[in-house]
């Protein structure tokens, strides 16, 4: 369910523009790594390392890289800048060991919201806008020079919260849910009245009468952003 999305691998790839020591902090299980490419792994959760197919891991958070100044041509953070406990630290961590900086993120100010959350699962509006950093501010901590949007194609791989946009039945699927570090966070009390709406509005067709111009499209730009800075 969180499998690397090629496109979005694809514009990752062209951020690093030709990087080839490259280090990934909050790696996870190490979707979206360059292929070709020395990637040095860091996380701060063994678990998630053991997870990671590469050669070269290292636990650790990302406001403490264990590296030197300048080490990598590169580093690289995807979807993890909302769970640092600091971010400008570890954003100037980033600067630090690693002459040119990809990050991709979402904007909490972006106006379009995903209709799951809007209409079945409301409390994902305050989680979401409590950990995650304004764009403008993260990109003026990086010091980024280029920012990309990226709108979510409806068969996205990557099986977080937005990839189902156009594939409402996939939310009524607990194991689509465990996967996302919202619905995880979220008590079954709260997750369960939503679930059951979104399944009634499935079955009377309400959902498609109501969104039946989504269902039309091919992607939606839903905030996220890949932001570049440095060499």
């Amino acid at each position: 369910m969180r499998r690397a999305d090629p496109r979005l691998a694809a514009l990752i790839r062209e951020g690093l523009g030709g990087a080839r020591r490259v280090v990934n902090v909050g790696a996870g299980a190490g979707s979206y790594e360059p292929e070709g490419a020395e990637v040095v792994a860091v996380d701060p959760s063994r678990v998630m390392l053991d997870q990671h197919p590469g050669r070269w891991k290292v636990r650790a958070g990302a406001s403490r890289l264990p590296f030197k100044e300048g080490e990598f041509e590169a580093a690289t953070a995807v979807m993890t800048v909302h769970h640092w406990p600091d971010l400008h630290r570890g954003i100037a961590e980033l600067r630090r060991v690693a002459r040119r900086q990809v990050l991709f993120t979402w904007d909490p100010a972006h106006r379009t919201e995903l209709w799951a959350v809007a209409e079945y699962f409301p409390a994902i509006r305050a989680m979401e806008h409590a950990r995650f950093t304004p764009l403008a501010a993260v990109a003026e901590a990086l010091g980024a020079h280029t920012v990309v949007p990226f709108p979510i194609p409806h068969d996205f791989t990557d099986g977080f919260q937005v990839a189902y946009w156009r594939r409402p039945e996939m939310f009524l699927d607990p194991g689509v849910r465990a996967v996302s570090s919202t619905f995880a966070q979220l008590p079954d009390s709260v997750v369960g009245p939503g679930v059951a709406r979104l399944r009634a509005d499935l079955e009377s067709g309400e959902w498609h009468r109501r969104h039946a111009e989504l269902l039309t499209r091919d992607a939606v730009d839903y905030g996220y952003r890949l932001l570049v800075a440095g060499e």
